[in-house]
């Protein structure tokens, strides 16, 4: 008796400490998106973060792309955020994000990360905060289905060859093949950014530091190039016209060999790899030129964690480890992504492919860094760009379908984004 009373209070106690034990583990919420496998390379990564630390469990809600446009915003606003996000509006959303660096060691991050902290930090008063980490760097820049180009006969154009040389060829080859569709780009202001740079955007007004579209050559003459398209019947479509003011990419057009050149950005590599697999051959081409430049647009997702969180030191932990080296390494590695961690492109990622398409797309990605025009970078950690992304093909779009003129398409994206500075008190 006196053994069962003995064994009986044991498990007595059992019972009361297991759900004590279940409650120490703090819960973090990821919202993520995905452009390729990085998600499912991150939740390896996480699985190996929790059994190292069971007092931490992090989720990961994935959501569609469009979601962390529209949703998210609301969300933080509302104080209902996850702790964590996957975010490319940087600017504005960065009043949002938590400083860790009273969690972690600052030297390590500012000389891993310092050439984009500055991109997370939500005033430029802050020279010392960190309030989150690329997970990679992204250059904008072309694909070409380099069989089609075969097919037909045509020279790929050269190193510095033009916007107007490249359409010119792709528009050859569509015609000569049969091909739907000569050249595309993503239902994006960022997108078109680097192609506006190129053709001459300043971009800047030098007195206010703000952005002026109105008098800007560069940014109209790439939504000409664009518009010009469209009246060509020479790109789909269905990207820049009926999404409902949503994101959309021509990435299904290009696997599907529907299209000769498609203008997107290296987050496409993974895509490329899988979905077009041995249909075709396919080559990433440097950025055509304007008589400004020949400069795609940085950018790439920043990994922040929220103010509002309930838990800043474990959410600390967390991106710590994911910026440690050897993980951000094999993160990169795995996803195909151009490494932001100064250490890891120093010592250099054996990327994870034996598609020499895909190494050779990498390479030419990361070369094309060293390219990128200064007014480029500047509009990557503009706070108010994210207005400028959003209402270029929104304005575009009623341009294409003729409901209003490019004139006034412009005035209204200008106007957008003086409300927004307006109402930041800038």
């Amino acid at each position: 008796m006196r053994k069962m009373f003995v064994l009986l209070s044991i498990l007595a106690v059992l019972v009361m400490v297991a759900p004590l034990a279940a409650q120490d583990a703090v819960e973090l919420r990821i919202a993520w998106y995905n452009d390729g496998v990085e998600g499912d390379v991150l939740r390896d990564l996480l699985d190996r973060f929790e059994a190292e630390n069971p007092d931490i469990k992090v989720v990961v809600d994935t959501v569609a792309y469009q979601v962390i446009l529209d949703n998210l915003p609301l969300q933080l606003e509302a104080g209902e955020g996850p702790d964590m996000a996957r975010i490319t509006n940087l600017g504005g959303l960065s009043k949002y994000f938590l400083d860790i660096s009273p969690y972690v060691d600052a030297e390590y991050w500012n000389n891993a990360f310092g050439a984009t902290l500055a991109w997370t930090r939500p005033s430029t008063d802050d020279g010392d905060g960190i309030y989150g980490m690329m997970t990679q760097l992204t250059i904008t820049g072309p694909y070409v289905n380099k069989t089609l180009f075969e097919q037909a006969g045509v020279e790929l154009p050269g190193e510095g060859a033009t916007w107007d040389d490249w359409v010119a060829a792709t528009t050859a080859v569509a015609e000569a093949t049969g091909t739907p569709y000569a050249v595309a780009i993503d239902r994006s202001g960022h997108r078109m950014a680097g192609p506006a740079v190129s053709l001459g955007g300043t971009f800047f007004n030098e007195e206010t530091g703000h952005v002026n579209l109105v008098d800007d050559a560069g940014y109209r003459a790439a939504a000409e190039m664009v518009l010009g398209w469209h009246a060509a019947e020479i790109t789909p479509r269905e990207i820049w016209v009926g999404t409902q003011g949503t994101y959309a990419a021509a990435i299904d057009q290009f696997v599907n060999g529907e299209l000769v050149m498609y203008m997107s950005g290296s987050w496409q590599v993974n895509n490329m790899v899988t979905r077009v697999a041995d249909a075709f051959d396919w080559v990433v081409v440097p950025n055509p030129c304007g008589p400004a430049a020949c400069t795609g647009l940085p950018g790439g997702a920043a990994l922040a964690g929220i103010a509002d969180t309930e838990y800043p030191e474990q959410v600390a932990r967390v991106m710590n480890y994911l910026a440690s080296e050897e993980v951000y390494s094999e993160f990169s590695a795995r996803t195909l992504f151009i490494p932001a961690h100064s250490g890891v492109a120093a010592a250099g990622v054996d990327f994870q492919t034996d598609n020499a398409a895909a190494k050779a797309a990498i390479e030419t990605f990361t070369a094309q860094v060293g390219a990128l025009a200064d007014t480029a970078i500047a509009l990557q950690g503009y706070p108010f760009n994210s207005v400028i992304w959003r209402e270029t093909p929104n304005r575009l779009e009623q341009v294409i379908v003729g409901e209003i003129t490019l004139d006034e398409a412009i005035a209204f994206v200008q106007a957008d984004l003086d409300a927004a500075i307006a109402a930041a008190g800038q």
